[in-house]
């Protein structure tokens, strides 16, 4: 169980992933969470760069280290950590953001989150697990190749009579929320107790979408998720199951 969170904060780091992975090597205890004002090299799933302009956007990451877990629950904390970042922003600003699965959090139609989970193991256990998020903050600009798909906290507060997010108050309640779901996920190890609210706020379910991995892409229709968080699409009236990390999931007419 996650129980104790202990915050520090660094006005720039390489990658806050990089960061709890150095102090998970000297034996730092769960629960630790390094934030940044700055990422110089911040990550994204599929080897993609994560853009973390300066004091712009939250960089945040977590200490875990669960007991005797099971190898194959480790990329549902991926999708825990999505739960968390969405129900975050409602409870502060009341934006009912969508899950793009596995784990983006979607306003609008475009994308405000990013969030990476890796691992590291020793004598065949998973050693530690870190999980990292980035969420758009004060941005109000971004690279022409994601500009299009690509939103932030203040942007969406101006659509609904204004406000500006506050990065140090939404990382403190998207680890406490992160908390909570983290716990019930950890008793099971699956997304049990989980899976009915995550399938509310699917933005795909029931959607067309497109399945692309680095060999192929084909178009499904989105149905929800199984108990480890994995996807499932309908294909030629068959069921099949898409795994996090193996292809990206896209909407037929954008993003979503």
């Amino acid at each position: 169980m996650l129980n104790d969170i202990r915050y520090e904060y660094f006005e720039s780091v390489d990658s806050t992933n990089d960061r709890i992975k150095s102090r998970a090597h000297e034996e730092e205890s769960q629960g630790l969470v390094i934030s940044a004002g700055q990422q110089t090299a911040g990550k994204g799933r599929i080897g993609r760069k994560w853009e973390s302009p300066s004091h712009d956007s939250i960089a945040t990451s977590i200490l875990l280290r669960p007991e005797e877990i099971k190898l194959d629950s480790i990329p549902t904390i991926t999708v825990v950590a999505a739960m968390a970042v969405r129900d975050a922003l409602y409870r502060i600003y009341g934006l009912d953001g969508q899950i793009k699965w596995p784990n983006d959090i979607v306003l609008g139609g475009k994308k405000i989150c990013g969030i990476l989970t890796e691992m590291e193991m020793k004598d065949n256990k998973v050693w530690f697990v870190v999980v990292g998020i980035g969420v758009n903050v004060h941005n109000r600009s971004f690279p022409e190749d994601i500009a299009f798909k690509a939103t932030s906290v203040d942007l969406e507060l101006e659509k609904v009579g204004g406000g500006q997010g506050h990065r140090e108050e939404l990382t403190k309640e998207i680890w406490n929320s992160f908390k909570k779901y983290y716990n019930i996920f950890i008793e099971t190890q699956d997304m049990t107790g989980l899976k009915e609210e995550y399938e509310k706020h699917l933005a795909n379910r029931g959607n067309r979408v497109r399945i692309e991995d680095r060999e192929n892409s084909y178009e499904a229709v989105a149905l929800g998720i199984n108990d480890k968080g994995e996807l499932i699409v309908e294909v030629d009236s068959e069921e099949r199951i898409i795994r996090t990390g193996e292809v990206s999931v896209r909407g037929i007419y954008g993003y979503v």
